[in-house]
């Protein structure tokens, strides 16, 4: 990593030092109850931004085995500084796209490849006359059919760090068809790539002439790689300031370097508040932001989740609760309020964020206090949110760059597509109750801790600091959202339980990990339902549908398999009416829980 003096000479265009500046005005902690324990830390936060900025690998682990791994995930320190020499190529190939007539671009991602651009794309937008783009990380048909371009005028780019991720692959091949029947030649024309060196993506991109391909260096893992090749392609199609983008990103580092103040860096001591949080019994981390940055929350919860959720050890991310009253919030939350400083006029939803936030003060909950002075600072963001990451890894005895867990999943996956193509169905969990066509299976953690009562009764399990997460393989349909967001508004209001909600499979390259490989304080609700509409990926056995269901069951199976008490809800039919049914017992059971 560059020195901030290095940085400033080296790209003066990039007005790091005034960004940098600009950056140290807008956080400000109230630690609340931590502030004891946070002051043990000051030591340990020293060393740690020391280690970190001279890429010291024993900050995180003793064992050799693991400093090896971690020497090799450690680019995304440098990755801003690739980003700044390479700006030319990022607004030169936008230019040439945006020339050649494309109208529209669909990112083919998951997780770390896509979550970045999305946020891009919801808080700066696209500027006028550039690409419109649509993030695409779902199997579910329904999603799939919605993105509606014209093919002709689409550019589709085809992100996977491995090059072998099933969900990006299955996408490209449909579009790739879609490409053919639109008679648009060559289809490759129409494609690019973002991967790594020497997968077989990259081959493949190369062997069929793809209009560009872009390789991310290796040691860049997928969750902190917002400011590479990843995020900022997607961002120059838009028409953004990649420039501004990479600079406040580098304005951020620079403020992190280990100086003789005594001070600790901003994002350092986001850091320290997560881990203290986690080993504090305060480890909900809360993020009360406004509409327009609810996708950044997405992004942290990638990040958050991933990173720490592991060997029993998290920080649980709760990102889309609809903010409600002080009473209704446990004593379990580390609160992150992140605010604009645009536009100038705040609405009345920032309003009551900050009346919440006052209260909690009041009352000594832990709060910090983001405030982005600009849009372009996003760029700082991710990096803050990036260190801060590293940081409570390493202060929770973790390694926060890799997913022990993310491969048990697909693994499930993988076997129960094996016998559909054998036997031509999948093979369901046991069913615990039938409703009509509704069918519940349960985890046998949950089976032991219920005995013989009914699987609907699962809220009833809750301990006083747990989290309820619903994971929902369902279209994006609205109407099919609501119920499942009523519920889970209902289990915080009347519970005082920390929520957690992710749309499949999503969800499984992003708080997967930290569902069977964090705390076993989790207590989960899955629901799956087979599609209005289905059609087959091509080159494939099975069908998107398909795809999709064995991803839930897969996951399902996941969970059990690591001891978590866990319902599966599988509907005959995705409509807000069977939904709501089978909801219901759920939401009844919740006036036993806040009696109990």
């Amino acid at each position: 990593m560059s020195s901030a003096h290095d940085c400033i000479t080296r790209w003066p265009a990039l007005d790091i030092a005034r960004r940098r500046d600009r950056l140290q005005r807008g956080y400000r902690p109230s630690a609340g109850r931590l502030t004891p324990a946070l002051a043990t830390y000051d030591a340990a936060a020293r060393r740690t931004t020391a280690g970190l900025w001279r890429r010291d690998v024993s900050v995180w682990s003793s064992d050799p085995g693991v400093q090896a791994t971690i020497a090799r995930r450690l680019g995304w320190l440098d990755s801003p500084g690739l980003m700044a020499d390479n700006l030319a190529r990022l607004t030169t190939f936008a230019d040439d796209v945006r020339r050649a007539g494309f109208t529209d671009v669909v990112l083919l991602g998951m997780g770390g490849s896509s979550l970045a651009p999305e946020v891009l794309r919801a808080i700066i937008g696209t500027a006028p006359g550039w690409l419109r783009l649509h993030m695409l990380d779902s199997t579910d048909p329904a999603s799939v059919l919605a993105v509606k371009t014209d093919p002709r005028a689409t550019l589709y780019i085809f992100a996977s760090k491995s090059g072998t991720t099933i969900e990006p692959n299955s996408l490209a091949a449909y579009f790739r068809q879609e490409l053919e029947h639109a008679g648009a030649s060559p289809w490759a024309s129409h494609f690019i790539a973002i991967t790594d060196e020497g997968t077989e993506l990259e081959a493949q991109a190369r062997r069929r002439q793809f209009r560009e391909v872009f390789i991310n260096p290796t040691d860049i893992g997928g969750r902190y790689s917002a400011l590479s090749y990843f995020g900022l392609v997607p961002a120059a199609l838009m028409g953004q300031d990649v420039a501004a983008l990479v600079g406040y990103g580098l304005a951020m580092f620079a403020a992190t370097e280990p100086g003789e103040e005594t001070a600790t860096p901003d994002a350092v001591a986001l850091g320290v508040a997560l881990a203290a949080g986690a080993q504090q019994r305060h480890d909900k981390l809360t993020l009360l932001v406004p509409a327009a940055l609810e996708p950044f929350g997405l992004w942290i919860e990638q990040l958050v989740a991933e990173s720490t959720g592991k060997h029993s050890v998290g920080v649980i991310p709760i990102t889309g609760e609809t903010p409600g009253p002080v009473d209704v919030y446990g004593d379990d939350r580390l609160y992150v309020r992140m605010r604009l400083a645009f536009p100038d006029t705040p609405g009345e939803s920032e309003a009551r964020l900050d009346a919440l936030i006052d209260t909690l003060q009041t009352r000594q909950a832990p709060v910090v206090d983001i405030t982005m002075p600009e849009p372009a600072a996003l760029g700082a963001e991710f990096v803050r949110w990036e260190v801060a990451t590293a940081v409570a890894g390493a202060l929770l005895g973790i390694n926060p760059f890799d997913e022990p867990n993310v491969s048990q999943a697909k693994e499930a996956t993988r076997v129960l597509l094996t016998r559909f193509k054998q036997d031509g169905q999948l093979t369901f969990p046991p069913a615990a109750r039938r409703d009509d066509d509704i069918r519940f299976a349960i985890t046998e953690a949950a089976r032991v801790a219920l005995g013989d009562r009914d699987p609907r009764a699962l809220f009833t399990l809750l301990e006083p600091s747990d989290y309820v997460s619903l994971l929902a393989y369902l279209g994006p349909d609205p109407a099919l959202a609501a119920p499942l967001h009523a519920l889970r508004m209902a289990v915080r209001d009347r519970t005082r339980h920390a929520t957690m909600f992710g749309y499949g499979p999503r969800y499984l390259h992003s708080t997967g990990q930290l569902h069977k490989g964090g705390p076993n304080t989790g207590v989960f609700v899955l629901v799956s339902s087979l599609p209005h509409v289905d059609f087959p990926i091509p080159g494939e056995a099975f069908s998107f549908g398909t795809l999709e269901l064995a991803q839930a069951i897969g996951d399902f199976l996941s969970l059990d398999a690591t001891g978590r008490r866990a319902l599966h809800v599988h509907l005959p039919d995705p409509t807000p009416a069977l939904v709501e049914r089978a909801l219901q017992p759920l939401l009844a059971s919740l006036d036993e829980v806040r009696n109990s």
